[in-house]
């Protein structure tokens, strides 16, 4: 077997392009083998009264439910008072997922 210049045993030896350049004015990000998120333009802040309302509602519905079953409240242990407070802190819980 006649071995060339460059050659190994079944393969050709590559040809090598130029790399390409690129344009005056325009950086080209390095390639990196994992994803990278683009950047957001803006960043969205929620409004203080955001979390005020979720911590309002979630502690409000518990402490409405806790007096229920206590007796506490007025017209003696209704349901009507456990619905009130699960709602609040279903309110609560819709709440914090609009918090950013």
């Amino acid at each position: 077997m006649a071995r060339g210049r460059g050659s190994s045993r079944g393969t050709r030896p590559t040809k090598t392009t130029p790399r390409a350049r690129p344009k005056a004015g325009r950086a080209t990000p390095k390639q990196v083998g994992r994803y990278t998120p683009p950047v957001p333009k803006e960043t969205k802040v929620s409004p203080p009264w955001v979390p005020a309302l979720m911590f309002t509602c979630l502690l409000l519905g518990m402490v409405i439910i806790i007096t229920n079953y206590l007796n506490v409240l007025p017209g003696g242990t209704k349901n009507a008072y456990l619905f009130i407070g699960l709602g609040l802190i279903t309110a609560g819980f819709v709440t914090a997922t609009q918090y950013r």
